[in-house]
């Protein structure tokens, strides 16, 4: 017992020597949601997607806050929010969480940076608010519908298997950390990447997001991402920046085409050795983009 309580101190501590920050808490829905807001300046809010946390960007916060606030939600069932059991892990849910976080921040204009699921639960919330949106930086995501599920997700996806691989196993957010970079992990970052997802209970909402992708009509969220795909004409006049990972085996090159598609003036950037963790594979090249192009859109 000592040895093991031990091992969860040491993995705590090599965690926050990577993510020096002081979490935040709100409620939304009758939970607690954990986010970040570190730094003064303009607004840049990043939201994460599956099986992430804010950890994600914890290397863009710390760029960016001598010069602009960071806002970094953990989404309900993530990260270090809470984890409930029953809660519904809807994309509606996460986009009205969003919505209730900013507004309490009262934040009323802001460029948004999104990543995995946070593509369709940020622009959610953008095209509902266009007019406080800045600026959007799109980091392999997606905002509307496709049929395309590789193999490995869709077995994720299937009862009682399904949940043995994601709760039991850690069969999602354990292979990410090396399915999902170009350049191998270093131990530290992948514990950090997993730190939240310890137990059958805390990756109930990695296991609930994969079940959430709507691949039909009859699905909950179909409608829902209906909404978000339509509501992103809304969006075509901010400026973009596009960053992509070309060795992701999810998010493929046909969602980079198709982000192009919607926003056809975005400043468009395609890094062939880089995978989903974009962030992790192509960090120096995406900063040297990013940082004039928040100074375009804080002008």
């Amino acid at each position: 017992m000592k040895s093991e309580k031990g091992k969860v101190q040491a993995d705590r501590a090599k965690v926050l020597a990577q993510y020096p920050f002081r979490p935040k808490f709100v409620t939304v829905d009758g939970h607690r949601m954990s986010f970040l807001d570190e730094g003064s300046g303009p607004a840049v809010v990043m939201v994460h997607g599956n099986p992430s946390w804010s950890y994600l960007y914890r290397n863009l916060v710390t760029e960016l806050k001598s010069t602009h606030r960071c806002i970094v939600p953990d989404h309900l069932g993530c990260g270090l929010s809470d984890k409930p059991q029953d809660y519904p892990y809807r994309l509606q849910n996460h986009i009205d969480n969003l919505e209730t976080l900013l507004d309490q921040l009262q934040v009323d204009k802001c460029v948004l940076v999104v990543h995995d699921w946070g593509g369709a639960i940020g622009m959610g919330w953008a095209g509902l608010h266009p007019d406080r949106v800045a600026g959007l930086v799109a980091l392999n995501t997606a905002a509307f519908h496709s049929s395309r599920i590789p193999f490995r997700i869709a077995v994720c996806r299937w009862p009682v298997l399904g949940p043995l691989l994601v709760r039991g196993l850690n069969g999602f957010a354990r292979p990410a950390t090396f399915m999902a970079v170009h350049n191998k992990m270093l131990p530290e970052v992948a514990a950090g990447f997993l730190y939240p997802y310890n137990s059958w209970q805390n990756r109930v909402a990695v296991h609930r997001f994969v079940q959430d992708i709507p691949l039909h009509e009859n699905h909950p969220s179909w409608q829902t991402l209906s909404n978000v795909e339509d509501s992103l004409d809304r969006l075509q006049d901010k400026p973009m920046l596009l960053c992509w990972g070309g060795e992701d085996f999810c998010f493929n090159d046909l969602f980079y085409k198709q982000w192009q598609h919607h926003f056809p003036a975005a400043n468009s950037h395609y890094f062939p050795e880089a995978g989903h963790y974009v962030l992790e594979d192509a960090f120096d090249e995406i900063m040297a983009l990013l940082i004039p192009f928040l100074a375009s859109c804080d002008g």
